[in-house]
């Protein structure tokens, strides 16, 4: 299976983190790119709509998304990543083409991930870009009108089968673990809304939506699936998040 990666430098974790907690206090409120495969875990419930079937041959897989898709927090990125271990799943003969760039936001997405995805005729389109955005303080209608912006044009423009995640919960994080309750409290209630209208527009524009929220699915509640940085997905994380997509997938 070919592989192409995209990537730039990692962002500073705790510059975002402590603007993410001025913000809430100020409110008073990237043959087969690896032999590692995927264990079976529990995992999340998916929202489904009409999303496109997969065809049971090869085809072209093509993931959207920020530092996690590059796999940053793993030991080796082109092999322990989520997007790669997803492709270890296809069928033979899969292109895997990754889009990820480490640290962008959904808006420079647009024009920095979509244009490529929409020129390659995907059968299957990963999506995971919402935490850079929430964590930055992008507007929650600023975003929602890009996240709309870019489904509406993934979902004219191909037949692709769509699965996106949206925001886990934050708050479980050790990069948080300073926060005060109130601060969390505060977090995990803009969490719930900004997923809600995620949610909706999934449905609107037939995509499957895996829920990193949900009771069941623990990333962020385990420290074993955290990296040392107390922000990404560890290896083992990592796995455990390709499994909840890989269930989305084939749902």
């Amino acid at each position: 299976m070919q592989t192409y990666f995209h990537k730039k430098p990692i962002g500073i974790l705790f510059i975002l983190a402590c603007a993410l907690l001025l913000l809430f206090s100020a409110c008073g409120s990237s043959t087969s790119p690896s032999a590692v495969k995927p264990r079976p875990h529990t995992t999340a419930p998916t929202t489904s709509s009409t999303s496109a079937k997969l065809p049971s041959g090869p085809l072209i897989y093509v993931a959207l998304g920020a530092s996690d898709a590059v796999g940053v927090g793993s030991q080796q990125p082109g092999a322990q990543g989520y997007v790669p271990l997803i492709a270890t799943h296809l069928p033979q003969g899969s292109h895997m083409i990754n889009l990820g760039v480490s640290g962008i936001r959904l808006h420079d997405a647009l024009t920095k991930e979509l244009p490529l995805a929409l020129n390659t005729n995907p059968q299957l389109i990963t999506i995971w870009l919402v935490t850079n955005d929430f964590i930055a303080g992008v507007s929650y209608g600023n975003y929602m009108k890009d996240l709309s912006s870019m489904l509406q044009q993934l979902h004219s423009q191909t037949q692709a089968r769509m699965v996106m995640a949206n925001l886990p919960d934050l708050t479980r994080l050790p990069i948080f673990t300073r926060s005060n309750a109130d601060q969390k409290a505060r977090m995990h209630s803009e969490i719930q809304r900004w997923n809600i209208h995620i949610a909706s527009l999934a449905q609107q524009y037939g995509v499957t939506l895996v829920d990193l929220t949900a009771e069941n699915s623990l990333l962020t509640s385990h420290p074993e699936y955290i990296s040392s940085d107390g922000f990404h997905p560890s290896a083992a994380g990592y796995v455990q998040l390709s499994n909840l997509f890989w269930q989305a997938i084939k749902a």
